[in-house]
């Protein structure tokens, strides 16, 4: 006897949702490749998988990364802090001095207890430097901790939010033409009319 069993996770998940544990989660060509393990009650065995998502992510999930450049940068020692380093508002875009920065992934800690940051630097040739920052755990009361632990573990948490998402189903999305139809153009007013 076969059992169809019910999707989990993705947009045709049950009105009761899994819980989802995400171990690392990256952006590549605008798509979400994730490691994450899925427990579907408390009393089950959590079930691993890793994800590559054909959908493009939604723009809250590049937000979210985009939150997390300023630590980034700070961790691998590319910009120092100065006044106007941090962003004023969260929904704003980040300052002009983090344009050449991007973060394109994270890698949860044991527990969740902390990160390590992964991302880019454009340099002025246009070449690529990958960058991947120190492991930061929040909870570290020793002199090395990192200043701004509360506000890296509020931002990640943000990032895994829109990443659960992502892998219950919010993308962006788009509408493909069929490859023969064609537009209709609108009625044009003019000669011949």
């Amino acid at each position: 006897m076969t059992t169809q069993l019910a999707p989990i996770v993705g947009p045709d998940a049950p009105a009761t949702p899994s819980v989802i544990r995400i171990q690392k989660a990256k952006v590549k060509n605008q798509q979400l490749v994730c490691e994450f393990t899925e427990q579907r009650t408390d009393e089950a065995p959590p079930r691993a998988f890793t994800l590559t998502a054909h959908e493009l992510v939604h723009p809250d999930l590049l937000h979210a990364f985009s939150r997390l450049v300023p630590h980034l940068c700070l961790l691998t020692e590319q910009l120092t802090e100065t006044p106007t380093y941090w962003p004023e508002d969260p929904a704003e875009a980040l300052p002009s001095h983090f344009d050449q920065f991007t973060v394109t992934g994270l890698s949860v800690g044991q527990g969740g207890g902390g990160v390590t940051l992964i991302g880019q630097r454009m340099l002025s040739g246009g070449k690529i430097l990958n960058l991947t920052s120190p492991y930061v755990a929040y909870d570290d009361e020793t002199s090395q901790a990192y200043n701004y632990a509360g506000l890296l573990d509020t931002a990640v948490l943000d990032a895994l939010t829109e990443v659960e998402a992502a892998l219950r189903g919010k993308c962006t999305e788009y509408r493909q033409l069929n490859l023969f139809d064609s537009p209709t153009a609108a009625p044009q007013s003019g000669v011949g009319a």
